[in-house]
């Protein structure tokens, strides 16, 4: 029984420090957060569209063939609702 008990302490110390470090994690991703809406507040400030900026951020991250098939289909729908382009029906 003294071997389960040692194991049982470990477990509890292992568990211990997982829950640590994630809620470590989770003090830094909210102190980042609080720092990118800084970020946008300040771009705000100064006159720019934080929702074109997010757009913008959000084709960054994707490839070149993606990026450019999303914008396809986009202009193909904006289009097709008469926002954009062509004559319309």
């Amino acid at each position: 029984m003294a071997e389960g008990k040692g194991h049982n302490s470990l477990a509890k110390g292992q568990l211990r420090a997982y829950a640590e470090r994630i809620e470590r994690l989770e003090e830094e991703q909210a102190a980042l957060g609080r720092d990118k809406a800084e970020v946008y507040a300040e771009m705000r400030g100064n006159g720019y569209d934080v929702k074109a900026m997010k757009a913008a951020i959000q084709a960054r991250r994707m490839d070149r063939a993606e990026f450019t098939e999303r914008r396809a289909i986009l202009d193909l729908y904006l289009n097709a609702l008469g926002l954009i382009g062509g004559e319309g029906d």
